[in-house]
Protein backbone atom coordinates (compact mmCIF):
# COMPACT_ATOMS: atom_id res chain seq x y z
CA UNK A 1 0.00 0.00 0.00
CA UNK A 2 1.47 3.21 -0.86
CA UNK A 3 1.74 5.74 1.66
CA UNK A 4 2.64 3.04 4.12
CA UNK A 5 5.89 2.75 6.46
CA UNK A 6 7.97 -0.01 5.61
CA UNK A 7 10.38 0.59 7.98
CA UNK A 8 12.49 3.02 10.43
CA UNK A 9 13.46 6.18 8.08
CA UNK A 10 11.48 5.36 5.23
CA UNK A 11 8.10 5.92 3.39
CA UNK A 12 7.05 4.62 0.17
CA UNK A 13 7.14 7.55 -2.47
CA UNK A 14 3.44 6.94 -4.43
CA UNK A 15 4.71 8.43 -7.44
CA UNK A 16 7.11 5.89 -8.12
CA UNK A 17 6.33 3.23 -5.50
CA UNK A 18 10.05 3.48 -4.56
CA UNK A 19 10.82 3.46 -0.49
CA UNK A 20 11.47 7.17 0.19
CA UNK A 21 14.17 7.79 2.87
CA UNK A 22 12.46 10.13 5.62
CA UNK A 23 14.87 12.86 6.79
CA UNK A 24 13.29 12.45 10.64
CA UNK A 25 13.92 9.37 10.99
CA UNK A 26 17.32 8.45 9.31
CA UNK A 27 18.93 9.87 11.89
CA UNK A 28 17.84 7.21 14.07
CA UNK A 29 18.92 4.73 11.38
CA UNK A 30 22.25 5.55 11.79
CA UNK A 31 21.99 6.14 15.61
CA UNK A 32 22.77 9.65 15.50
CA UNK A 33 19.03 10.56 17.04
CA UNK A 34 20.12 8.21 20.08
CA UNK A 35 22.78 9.87 20.60
CA UNK A 36 22.89 11.70 23.97
CA UNK A 37 22.48 15.38 24.07
CA UNK A 38 25.34 17.47 25.63
CA UNK A 39 24.34 20.29 27.39
CA UNK A 40 27.52 21.87 27.64
CA UNK A 41 28.55 23.04 30.84
CA UNK A 42 30.06 26.61 31.47
CA UNK A 43 33.64 26.77 30.45
CA UNK A 44 33.85 23.41 29.09
CA UNK A 45 34.99 23.21 25.76
CA UNK A 46 34.65 19.26 25.38
CA UNK A 47 31.16 19.36 25.92
CA UNK A 48 30.77 22.48 23.78
CA UNK A 49 32.11 20.39 20.72
CA UNK A 50 30.42 17.00 21.60
CA UNK A 51 27.64 18.64 21.07
CA UNK A 52 28.36 20.67 17.79
CA UNK A 53 29.28 17.50 16.57
CA UNK A 54 25.80 15.40 16.98
CA UNK A 55 24.06 18.81 15.59
CA UNK A 56 26.34 18.45 12.56
CA UNK A 57 26.08 14.99 12.09
CA UNK A 58 22.16 15.16 12.04
CA UNK A 59 22.06 18.00 9.78
CA UNK A 60 24.62 15.81 7.06
CA UNK A 61 22.33 12.67 7.41
CA UNK A 62 19.04 14.97 7.05
CA UNK A 63 20.22 16.57 3.87
CA UNK A 64 21.67 12.87 2.09
CA UNK A 65 18.28 11.21 2.80
CA UNK A 66 16.77 14.52 0.96
CA UNK A 67 18.90 14.40 -1.94
CA UNK A 68 18.40 10.57 -2.38
CA UNK A 69 14.38 11.42 -2.23
CA UNK A 70 15.45 14.08 -5.22
CA UNK A 71 17.93 11.66 -6.96
CA UNK A 72 15.12 8.65 -7.17
CA UNK A 73 12.20 11.54 -8.49
CA UNK A 74 14.35 12.81 -10.97
CA UNK A 75 15.56 9.34 -12.53
CA UNK A 76 11.89 8.79 -12.70
CA UNK A 77 10.72 11.93 -14.25
CA UNK A 78 13.93 11.51 -16.74
CA UNK A 79 12.65 7.73 -17.66
CA UNK A 80 9.27 9.47 -18.46
CA UNK A 81 10.23 11.88 -20.43
CA UNK A 82 11.96 9.32 -22.66
CA UNK A 83 9.55 6.68 -22.74
CA UNK A 84 6.29 9.59 -23.13
CA UNK A 85 8.04 12.24 -25.21
CA UNK A 86 6.24 10.94 -28.55
CA UNK A 87 3.34 11.07 -27.05
CA UNK A 88 2.11 14.03 -29.00
CA UNK A 89 3.06 12.97 -32.44
CA UNK A 90 1.83 9.78 -31.91
CA UNK A 91 -1.44 10.61 -31.05
CA UNK A 92 -1.10 12.24 -34.30
CA UNK A 93 -0.29 9.53 -36.24
CA UNK A 94 -3.36 7.67 -35.11
CA UNK A 95 -5.40 9.95 -37.06
CA UNK A 96 -3.21 8.75 -40.42
CA UNK A 97 -3.28 5.06 -39.72
CA UNK A 98 -7.40 5.90 -39.23
CA UNK A 99 -7.32 7.31 -42.53
CA UNK A 100 -5.71 5.12 -44.15
CA UNK A 101 -8.19 1.69 -42.56
CA UNK A 102 -10.68 4.01 -43.89
CA UNK A 103 -9.60 3.73 -46.91
CA UNK A 104 -8.72 0.38 -47.58
CA UNK A 105 -12.52 -0.41 -46.00
CA UNK A 106 -14.43 1.39 -48.60
CA UNK A 107 -13.04 -0.88 -51.31
CA UNK A 108 -15.31 -3.70 -51.34
CA UNK A 109 -14.61 -7.42 -52.19
CA UNK A 110 -15.96 -7.39 -55.57
CA UNK A 111 -14.14 -4.33 -56.32
CA UNK A 112 -10.71 -5.82 -55.17
CA UNK A 113 -11.61 -8.87 -57.39
CA UNK A 114 -12.49 -6.53 -60.73
CA UNK A 115 -9.45 -4.48 -60.12
CA UNK A 116 -6.42 -4.06 -62.45
CA UNK A 117 -3.05 -4.30 -62.15
CA UNK A 118 -2.67 -0.76 -61.07
CA UNK A 119 -5.44 -0.85 -58.85
CA UNK A 120 -4.22 -3.84 -56.71
CA UNK A 121 -1.14 -2.29 -56.66
CA UNK A 122 -2.41 0.99 -54.81
CA UNK A 123 -4.41 -1.20 -52.39
CA UNK A 124 -1.51 -3.50 -51.44
CA UNK A 125 0.41 0.09 -51.37
CA UNK A 126 -2.13 1.37 -49.08
CA UNK A 127 -2.14 -2.16 -47.13
CA UNK A 128 1.83 -2.39 -46.07
CA UNK A 129 1.69 1.28 -45.46
CA UNK A 130 -0.86 0.85 -42.87
CA UNK A 131 1.19 -1.94 -41.65
CA UNK A 132 4.48 -0.27 -41.76
CA UNK A 133 3.47 2.68 -39.48
CA UNK A 134 1.61 0.29 -36.94
CA UNK A 135 4.88 -1.27 -36.87
CA UNK A 136 6.75 1.97 -35.97
CA UNK A 137 4.69 2.94 -33.54
CA UNK A 138 4.85 -0.33 -31.65
CA UNK A 139 8.97 0.28 -31.85
CA UNK A 140 8.42 3.46 -30.37
CA UNK A 141 6.28 2.00 -27.01
CA UNK A 142 2.65 2.54 -28.59
CA UNK A 143 0.54 -0.40 -28.71
CA UNK A 144 -2.55 -1.11 -30.10
CA UNK A 145 -5.90 -2.23 -28.20
CA UNK A 146 -8.66 -4.57 -29.73
CA UNK A 147 -10.70 -5.76 -26.42
CA UNK A 148 -13.21 -7.88 -28.43
CA UNK A 149 -14.21 -10.32 -26.20
CA UNK A 150 -13.00 -8.89 -22.60
CA UNK A 151 -14.41 -7.29 -19.63
CA UNK A 152 -15.23 -3.90 -19.90
CA UNK A 153 -12.63 -1.69 -18.48
CA UNK A 154 -13.11 2.13 -18.25
CA UNK A 155 -9.36 2.65 -17.61
CA UNK A 156 -8.85 1.48 -21.55
CA UNK A 157 -11.93 1.38 -23.19
CA UNK A 158 -15.26 3.82 -23.87
CA UNK A 159 -18.64 2.46 -24.02
CA UNK A 160 -20.96 4.13 -27.02
CA UNK A 161 -23.89 1.67 -27.02
CA UNK A 162 -25.21 -1.38 -25.24
CA UNK A 163 -26.09 -4.34 -27.02
CA UNK A 164 -28.75 -7.03 -25.23
CA UNK A 165 -26.97 -10.07 -25.72
CA UNK A 166 -28.03 -13.19 -22.94
CA UNK A 167 -24.93 -15.61 -23.58
CA UNK A 168 -21.93 -14.11 -22.24
CA UNK A 169 -21.43 -12.02 -19.04
CA UNK A 170 -22.43 -8.23 -18.61
CA UNK A 171 -20.47 -5.84 -19.69
CA UNK A 172 -18.51 -7.70 -21.94
CA UNK A 173 -17.00 -5.88 -24.50
CA UNK A 174 -18.83 -7.64 -28.26
CA UNK A 175 -18.18 -4.68 -30.61
CA UNK A 176 -15.24 -2.51 -31.42
CA UNK A 177 -16.17 0.30 -33.45
CA UNK A 178 -12.10 2.04 -32.61
CA UNK A 179 -9.52 0.48 -31.43
CA UNK A 180 -7.71 2.55 -28.95
CA UNK A 181 -3.59 2.94 -28.35
CA UNK A 182 -1.38 3.47 -25.14
CA UNK A 183 2.06 4.02 -24.93
CA UNK A 184 3.74 2.81 -21.89
CA UNK A 185 1.07 2.72 -19.10
CA UNK A 186 -0.93 5.92 -20.68
CA UNK A 187 -4.17 5.85 -22.34
CA UNK A 188 -3.24 7.53 -26.11
CA UNK A 189 -6.96 7.21 -27.14
CA UNK A 190 -9.22 4.80 -25.67
CA UNK A 191 -11.10 1.76 -27.53
CA UNK A 192 -15.10 3.08 -28.57
CA UNK A 193 -17.04 -0.10 -27.93
CA UNK A 194 -20.44 -1.73 -27.26
CA UNK A 195 -21.19 -4.01 -24.31
CA UNK A 196 -23.03 -6.71 -23.40
CA UNK A 197 -26.57 -6.34 -21.77
CA UNK A 198 -28.44 -8.82 -19.90
CA UNK A 199 -26.58 -12.03 -19.50
CA UNK A 200 -25.34 -13.49 -16.31
CA UNK A 201 -23.49 -11.37 -14.32
CA UNK A 202 -20.22 -12.07 -13.25
CA UNK A 203 -19.72 -14.55 -10.34
CA UNK A 204 -17.89 -12.65 -7.29
CA UNK A 205 -15.34 -14.03 -4.92
CA UNK A 206 -18.07 -13.75 -1.91
CA UNK A 207 -20.45 -15.17 -4.06
CA UNK A 208 -18.57 -18.58 -4.74
CA UNK A 209 -19.82 -21.69 -2.92
CA UNK A 210 -18.14 -22.09 0.52
CA UNK A 211 -16.95 -18.71 0.84
CA UNK A 212 -17.91 -17.68 4.19
CA UNK A 213 -17.94 -13.36 4.83
CA UNK A 214 -15.56 -12.20 7.20
CA UNK A 215 -17.31 -8.79 8.72
CA UNK A 216 -15.86 -5.81 7.75
CA UNK A 217 -14.52 -7.07 4.42
CA UNK A 218 -14.76 -5.35 1.34
CA UNK A 219 -14.58 -6.69 -2.39
CA UNK A 220 -13.14 -4.59 -5.26
CA UNK A 221 -16.36 -4.01 -7.96
CA UNK A 222 -14.33 -1.89 -9.78
CA UNK A 223 -15.33 -2.76 -13.70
Amino acid sequence: MAGKTESAGKTMNETNNEPDVNPETAAQETGAADAPAHEPRDGDPTEALLAENADLKDRVLRTMAEMENLRRRTEKDVRDARQYAASGFARDMLAVSDNLRRALEAVSEETRVAADDAMRSLIEGVEMTEREMLNQLEKNGVKRIDPAGEKFDPNFHQAMFEVPNTEVPNNTVVQVMQAGYVIGERVLRPALVGVSKGGPKERRAEDAPGAASEPGSTVDRTA
